[in-house]
């Protein structure tokens, strides 16, 4: 239950991260080069913890040791 919990959550971040770089591209296509901008780092702090969660969920439920946690 662990690792589908971090891996759904993990798969959802980084959804969230394509359309916040869809916004983005719709931002810097559309001559609004500040919402391209702010868009684009938002999807870089979502591909972040997306990846976060998905390393995260790998280390502490396939690792040698994921019987102690």
């Amino acid at each position: 239950m662990k690792r589908s919990i971090g891996l759904v959550i993990g798969v959802i971040y980084i959804l969230f991260a394509f359309g916040a770089y869809k916004n983005g591209m719709a931002g810097w296509s559309g001559g609004n080069s500040d919402l391209g901008f702010w868009w684009t780092v938002i999807g870089v702090l979502l591909t972040i913890a997306g990846l976060g969660a998905l390393l995260g969920t790998w280390i502490h439920a396939w690792s040698d040791h994921a019987a102690d946690h």
